[in-house]
């Protein structure tokens, strides 16, 4: 007998969740590159002085307040709420349609019920978000103060410059939270392309803003930069939104605007606590100098570029299809896609925090050490970058941890880590920052990463491993689902895999760096070609044990590459 088709919709093989985790891998390599050009512009335009540490300050801002209300509530409500309304079987139930009828199966465009719950949505957003930008305008020197107070010890001219900015990016919150709205429907929706994109946009702003205006108004160049870019990326989000066949009418209230409240509610007193780590952060980070936050934020941009595009687009992807297993009563299948996106994090980001780590110095010098960004700049940012990168393993796994509890509807464990994690770092931060400077806050947030990974990891296997007692519907087997145990089993044999195959790549890289070790003095030539033959090398090393090892998801991916190249016939 056929399988069923409510059985084919919730049995996701790996080969769909690398589908749509690739579409926004592929949107955060666009974004993260440019991000990475957006440093290298304000590197070489204006090195790590005070006055980029005062943009630093600003921009965070802006940031901290998207984090906070729509950042944490995307992931952890916004989505599987929307996701839940924009499914199959909730849809087929308020039209009367049943997966037996394919008669009935006319009906075109998106869920009558989401499109009034996003109307509702959108119409609080708009003003919500509109009075919290005239705020940030209003009381920009106290908000400058608070985050950057420790200026006044060395340049006092730096706070009124960050309040400047402050105020001339104000329209920010508003453009970003926005976009951020949109960008859940379209997660919910299953549309991942433009909002992979969007970020990209983003980061264009500055990296167009700063060659054009740099030389007429300053490092205001790179506030207007931000504006233009947080602009267009609302603009692309509104439009997707508007291709997917959502009409947006104003209304003031609908049953699921309570229930995402219920699941926000949870984490919010932990995004509080987050929101005083970042600001903690920054005022500390000003006390030790004020080009410790400049060194930080480059340090900081080199370390999420393999975050993005690996860990954060495989765990966005997992996402709806986790909260609609959930929804549906399905643990086998919430368990295998939660299961497979953790062995295809690990096995994707490990070779790319190993070669950044050994290839740190060449690969900041070629990318920064330019301009008015010196030698001295590159030493420090080499030293932030080494710690950062440890810390990075743990966020890595961190995030599809967080991702599936939100998909269970369950903020309030992440929300409790959260708080545990931050009473971590502040501990370590006034531990740390008086031997080591602004390499202490570094080491604080390295333990912070590492105190919230083993929480979650202790947290879902509590949680999962063991199955959920309160929900126990009748199992759904096929092959794209494996039994717990054998999950589980996989995934050591994987991190067993990536172990001996990431030490490969490290001795790999060490031996390839001797051959440069009499080659002169630092070149772009030389830097480059080092970043090329050990990079190059160790990755090839990487893989082609994990390949001949006959680790799943990574042949999977293989043979899907093949076949996409035409290289390969259809299995």
């Amino acid at each position: 007998m056929p399988p069923s088709p409510r059985l084919k919709a919730q049995h996701q093989p790996t080969e769909t969740l690398a589908r749509s985790a690739s579409l926004l891998s592929i949107g955060a390599v666009a974004s993260r590159a440019l991000g990475l050009a957006r440093e290298m512009v304000i590197a070489g335009y204006f090195g790590a002085t005070g006055a980029v540490s005062a943009f630093t300050v600003a921009s965070t801002a802006p940031k901290m307040l998207y984090d906070f209300l729509i950042g944490g509530m995307l992931s952890a409500a916004l989505v599987p709420v929307l996701s839940d309304y924009a499914r199959l079987e909730r849809r087929q139930t308020e039209t009367g349609t049943t997966a037996d009828s394919p008669a009935r199966h006319t009906q075109v465009g998106p869920n009558p019920e989401l499109v009034r719950l996003v109307g509702a949505l959108l119409s609080l957003s708009v003003v919500t978000l509109a009075a919290l930008a005239l705020l940030m305008a209003v009381f920009a020197p106290q908000v400058a103060k608070l985050l950057a107070g420790g200026f006044e010890d060395f340049d006092p001219a730096l706070l009124p410059l960050t309040s400047r900015l402050l105020r001339l990016m104000a329209p920010v919150v508003w453009f970003v939270s926005m976009a951020g709205v949109l960008t859940a429907v379209l997660f919910a929706l299953q549309r991942f392309t433009l909002p992979a994109l969007a970020s990209a946009i983003y980061n264009l702003g500055i990296v167009a803003a700063a060659p054009l205006l740099a030389g007429r108004i300053g490092i205001a160049s790179l506030a207007i930069g931000v504006l233009a870019g947080s602009l267009a990326q609302f603009g692309l989000m509104a439009w997707d939104v508007h291709r997917a066949g959502l009409s947006f009418r104003f209304r003031w209230s609908h049953p699921a605007l309570a229930r995402i409240v219920k699941l926000y509610l949870p984490i919010a007193a932990g995004l509080i606590v987050a929101q005083f780590q970042v600001g903690l952060d920054r005022r500390l980070a000003s006390g030790t100098g004020v080009q410790s936050i400049a060194w930080m934020s480059k340090a900081t941009t080199l370390q999420q570029l393999p975050l993005g595009m690996i860990s954060v687009a495989i765990s966005l992807a997992a996402l709806p299809r986790l909260s609609q297993h959930f929804a549906a009563g399905d643990e086998d299948a919430y368990r295998a896609t939660l299961a497979r996106g953790m062995r295809m994090v690990l096995v994707l980001i490990a070779p790319l925090l190993i070669g950044l780590g050994l290839l740190a110095e060449p690969t900041v010098r070629l990318l920064f050490e330019r301009g008015q960004f010196t030698v001295e700049d590159s030493a420090m940012v080499v030293l932030a970058l080494e710690v950062y990168l440890v810390g990075a393993l743990f966020a890595a796994v961190d995030f599809p941890l967080i991702y599936a509890f939100y998909a269970r509807n369950n903020t309030l464990l992440p929300a409790a880590v959260g708080l545990f994690s931050v009473v971590v770092y502040g501990a370590a931060a006034l531990a740390l920052i008086e031997g080591l400077g602004f390499l202490g806050l570094v080491w604080a947030d390295t333990a912070k990463q590492a105190a919230h990974a083993f929480a979650m990891l202790l947290l879902i296997y509590w949680k999962v491993g063991r199955g959920n007692p309160e929900r126990s519907p009748e199992p759904a087997y096929d092959s794209s689902t494996v039994p717990p145990r054998r999950a589980f089993g996989l995934t050591v044999q994987t991190v067993t895999m990536v172990i001996v195959a990431a030490s490969a790549m490290g001795i790999a890289i060490l031996w390839l760096q001797t051959l440069f070790e009499s080659g002169g003095p630092s070149s772009l030539a030389n830097d480059l070609t080092r970043l090329m033959v050990g990079g190059g090398g160790g990755i090839g090393v990487y893989f082609g044990v994990l390949l001949a090892a006959g680790q799943p998801e990574l042949r999977q991916l293989f043979r899907t590459m093949l076949r996409k190249a035409g290289l390969a016939g259809s299995e």
